[in-house]
């Protein structure tokens, strides 16, 4: 499945801080410009560009991660070709719990490692495309909350899609939960909400 996609990202460092500003998933041979699919999920985890070059100016080659695998299986069932994926924040870091202390030490040094801080509002402005569905997926631990509605409040309502944890609204399963019965469940459940939408949205 991987080799009918193209996966970019663009990978920075702030001091000795390694991030993540986007990544991009693209159906090879395909001539879209611009997204037809936001997904917004907790972190980059190990992602990293191909070239290892960790402070790129521009977008790289990145290597896929199991997680990105079940948004493509949900793009091929919904005929998608291309999805962004933005995270509450950039920082790379595969276990949550040294990213969260990461996070607070970021925050002392002041530094907006969120693209949904206001400070990075024009950035975000150019990443996230409207009017297009978005998948919330980022997971359902209490530690993101501040993220979440921090994210929740940039983007707004519209064309919003997720598994969301209920009595929290800020809370929406990851995609890649650790039973293999609760993965396919996700990729379901988010691939028959997007069609839904997307019926209901037919003009005709």
């Amino acid at each position: 499945m991987r080799k009918l996609f193209d996966i970019s990202g663009l990978f920075y460092k702030i001091g000795e801080f390694k991030f993540r500003k986007y990544l991009n998933i693209k159906l090879k041979n395909s001539f879209k410009q611009r997204p037809d699919l936001m997904v917004i999920m907790m972190n980059p985890g190990a992602s990293k560009p191909i070239d290892e070059i960790d402070n790129n100016d521009s977008e790289s080659e990145a290597i896929p991660d199991r997680t990105q695998n079940q948004i493509m299986k949900v793009m091929i069932a919904c005929k998608l070709e291309f999805a962004r994926v933005l995270n509450l924040t950039d920082i790379r870091e595969p276990k949550s719990n040294r990213m969260f202390l990461k996070a607070k030490e970021i925050d002392q040094k002041g530094i907006p490692h969120s693209i949904f801080d206001p400070r990075r509002k024009k950035e975000f402005t150019s990443l996230f495309i409207k009017g297009i569905p978005v998948i919330f997926a980022w997971g359902v631990g209490k530690e993101l909350k501040d993220l979440a509605e921090m994210a929740i409040e940039a983007i707004g309502n519209d064309n919003r899609i997720g598994l969301n944890k209920k009595d929290f609204d800020w809370a929406y399963y990851h995609p890649l939960p650790q039973a293999y019965k609760k993965q396919i469940e996700w990729v379901d459940k988010i691939t028959k909400s997007l069609l839904f939408n997307s019926k209901n949205e037919d003009p005709l």
